[in-house]
């Protein structure tokens, strides 16, 4: 725990909730960050090795990611302790268990996350009331579907080309996590004149200069199978990734994929985090100083929670994809114009405009 209150500051956290029930087999924490400028939203992560620490700091995130955004959302984070990959009556069984036990945590409403998707969130609604990231039936935005957070990444992108001297045409990608997040992204940036030439997931990097074909590639994903199992391009190990030469290097999964040790392999131009704390503050350190651009997470691959918050209030998919285009793409420019004009890390200048407009917004509140 003691490592955990190192995290505590005076934005949150808010509560820290710690959830086991186990008749069901159901161990769950959930951080509720800050809530000064409304309820937090934030997704629910499901995985073996997920932490307290781990959700304290993506809780951390999505308090910033809301704030810059613009969204009446303060930010919350759950992590629910199995394997997404569980036969579906035992996740449903998890999933309803966890929403019946945070029924009274009325200042945060879920979402899909790594490990979950609408079809849980549709069961969190039907014990609770409460979740956003609904299948369309429901009303909802089909946030994966659409590539929603995908979409907000290019924005992101576009927006920093003219600080890293980065073309969209014929620029080399690579992706790492080629989930929900990544391979949109790819499609995207493809359909824009990008080649994506290496993508990796948890069996394999795949690799092959000439471009892989992302909607072959997505099919084959979506099927339920490995990159490994793929059969055009050359098979890498796993990290490989990392050493791919690229203009554009998208971190897709886990946190803390670029860390002190192995940030110097890194051979990309612009780095776009579609990942949430996909690297150390010592990784993004190094890359800055290398003169590499890294665009901060919470602005970047905010696109998923901007669709939520339209989805929350009765918004359609049109209007999420203006909202993503035009509030990500502000905030970014935004963000490296402060960069520049300060010669600080954009993290730097993306950490004081959330914190900037958490805080205007306590200030409106009676207890702050």
């Amino acid at each position: 725990m003691e490592k955990m209150f190192q995290l505590a500051d005076t934005l949150g956290p808010a509560k820290i909730v710690h959830i086991h029930v186990p008749s069901v087999g159901l161990k769950a924490i959930v951080v509720i960050d800050n809530v000064a400028c409304g309820t937090a939203i934030g997704g629910v992560r499901m995985a073996p090795d997920v932490s307290v620490e781990e959700c304290a700091r993506l809780a951390r995130a999505m308090t910033l990611k809301n704030a810059a955004a613009g969204l009446p959302h303060g930010g919350g984070k759950s992590v629910i302790f199995g394997d997404p990959r569980m036969p579906e009556a035992d996740k449903e069984r998890i999933m309803r268990a966890f929403a019946c036990a945070m029924r009274d945590l009325v200042d945060y409403i879920p979402g899909p996350d790594m490990g979950t998707d609408e079809r849980c969130m549709a069961w969190v609604r039907d014990e609770i009331g409460r979740a956003v990231g609904l299948p369309p039936v429901l009303g909802g935005i089909p946030l994966d579907e659409i590539g929603a957070t995908g979409f907000g990444l290019v924005a992101a992108i576009e927006a920093a080309l003219p600080y890293c001297r980065v073309s969209l045409r014929g620029a080399r990608v690579a992706v790492q996590g080629f989930g929900a997040v990544g391979r949109h992204a790819a499609r995207f940036l493809v359909d824009k004149g990008a080649l994506l030439v290496a993508a990796a997931d948890t069996s394999a990097t795949l690799y092959d200069p000439t471009g892989l074909d992302v909607a072959d590639l997505t099919r084959h994903k979506l099927a339920g199978r490995l990159l490994a199992d793929y059969p055009a391009g050359e098979k890498r190990p796993l990290d490989a990734i990392i050493d791919v030469a690229s203009d554009i290097w998208i971190p897709a999964a886990r946190p803390d994929v670029l860390h002190a040790g192995n940030a110097g392999r890194l051979q990309a131009k612009l780095v776009a985090q579609g990942a949430n704390i996909p690297a150390t503050a010592e990784a993004e350190a190094e890359l800055h100083d290398r003169g590499v651009l890294v665009l901060p997470d919470f602005i970047a691959n905010a696109g998923g929670v901007i669709c939520a918050a339209v989805e929350y209030h009765g918004g359609t998919e049109t209007a999420a994809f203006a909202e993503i285009a035009e509030k990500i793409g502000r905030n970014m420019r935004q963000v490296l114009e402060q960069a520049s004009r300060t010669r600080g890390t954009p993290r730097a200048a993306a950490v004081k405009l959330a914190e900037g407009r958490v805080r205007h917004a306590a200030g409106y509140r009676r207890w702050r």
